[in-house]
């Protein structure tokens, strides 16, 4: 009999952990954090982490990657399996991470020699999606490409004879990444006894075509008002795919681009096995043409920014918590016309939610919500509980209220194995 230990990630979002395991074997599935305050850890037990036999890493968002060092320094001594992408991809999320701790006055639980001492695996140097592989005796993995960002992936566990599925961060409609279903999987999720699944978008039923109607509809309306757009976007991930849709939406309207966000771009490029295999040539014309100001420095920034016309802006920092963000704001604000864009998730503390928080007067210019989708939400969800069993599956990534909503929809419909749980709570598999 197995057990499932909620760390954190359910029932919020974010610092995403799940210990699975039983008296011979235990594995972890991520170890993140929670953009709150000096920053929000899983309630990791001591005692459990130096018997862990593995700990899986489905991506490199912070959410999922950052209280990895915490495990080493707690006395794990085991490999992080995850791909070489995202491997790659973490010291960046480490140090950014690090400088958010020091903005907000805290320290870090764990030090630069834990980060160092991670032992990295890569699930592709095993075997190619959708295809089982032994790791160890009494744990076989068989994963597959989740759609979210660069390197992201879904794990389908065999432990003891018993097959879990979890599901990542999952997406089906990014125009850059390519998503492999589960379904395809050998057998598929027939023999799987329990899931955890993304459904952070709870009951939003809204495609990413109607998501995008929006977001041009909005950046229609400033822009005809004379006034500037700015999409805070993270370094690696949607803003890739916005840099390019806007790109395509308005031909005529300067596009500036922080340099960061273009130079992620062409990592994409040289990863074409997770690319869309029709979005090559679009990767590299959007990279080749002169389409962009690319912006490099400080003083090169206020000298566009002053030519205070109609353009589209993007700088990293989704939720705005850099200093560079909060630069722009302080610009933007100065005009009523001005519009800032938010297209993902923001953080109680942020700089983002403060400024939701504000009428228009006091901001000094308008702001959006308008998510760009990378998540699951209700037929997303609905249609990945279909390829499984009647087992028990864990809906996780959103606030527990938004999932207890979600669950009630379900259940009406005929689903009455879905669960809504939150950290410290447990599940028998």
């Amino acid at each position: 009999m197995m057990q499932l230990n909620i760390w954190g990630g359910a029932g919020e979002h974010g610092r995403s952990c799940y210990w699975i395991g039983n008296e011979s074997t235990s594995i972890l599935l991520d170890c993140g954090v929670k953009r709150e305050g000096c920053g929000a850890y899983p309630y990791v037990d001591p005692s459990m982490v130096s018997r862990l036999d593995a700990v899986f890493l489905s991506h490199a968002h912070e959410d999922h990657s950052i209280a990895i060092p915490l495990l080493y320094k707690l006395g794990y001594q085991g490999k992080v399996w995850t791909t070489r992408i995202t491997a790659e991809q973490l010291p960046t999320y480490y140090a950014a991470w690090g400088n958010y701790v020091r903005q907000q006055g805290g320290v870090l639980p764990y030090d630069q020699a834990d980060i160092a001492r991670i032992e990295f695996a890569y699930v592709e140097d095993h075997a190619p999606s959708l295809q089982w592989t032994e790791l160890f005796p009494k744990l076989r993995i068989c994963w597959g490409r989740s759609g979210h960002m660069l390197g992201s992936i879904w794990l389908l566990l065999e432990m003891d004879g018993q097959q879990i599925f979890y599901s990542g961060d999952y997406s089906e409609e990014s125009l850059l990444l390519r998503a492999d279903s589960p379904k395809d999987a050998p057998k598929g999720l027939t023999d799987v006894e329990a899931a955890v699944i993304d459904a952070a978008y709870s009951m939003d039923t809204d495609g990413q075509t109607e998501k995008l109607e929006q977001l041009y509809a909005t950046t229609d309306a400033i822009l005809a008002a004379g006034g500037q757009v700015l999409l805070p976007v993270p370094v690696s991930g949607r803003g890739q795919e916005l840099i390019l849709l806007m790109q395509q939406r308005f031909p005529e309207i300067p596009i500036r681009v922080e340099q960061e966000l273009l130079l992620a771009m062409e990592h994409m490029i040289q990863q074409p096995q997770w690319l869309n295999p029709d979005i090559f040539r679009t990767l590299a014309d959007a990279l080749s043409s002169s389409r962009y100001t690319v912006i490099q420095n400080e003083s090169q920034r206020t000298a566009v920014m002053e030519e205070a016309k109609p353009s589209i802006w993007f700088t990293s920092d989704g939720m705005m918590q850099s200093a560079k963000s909060q630069w722009y704001y302080e610009k933007l604000r100065s005009h009523p016309s001005n519009g800032i864009i938010i297209t993902g998730h923001v953080a109680k503390g942020t700089l983002a939610q403060r400024l939701f928080h504000m009428n228009e007067e006091e901001r000094g210019c308008q702001m959006f919500l308008i998510r760009y989708k990378i998540h699951q939400g209700l037929p997303d969800v609905r249609r990945m509980i279909s390829y499984l069993p009647k087992i028990p599956t864990l809906l996780v990534h959103a606030p527990k209220s938004d999932t207890d909503i979600l669950l009630e929809h379900l259940k009406s419909e005929g689903h009455h194995h879905l669960l809504s749980l939150t950290y410290g709570d447990r599940l028998e598999i």
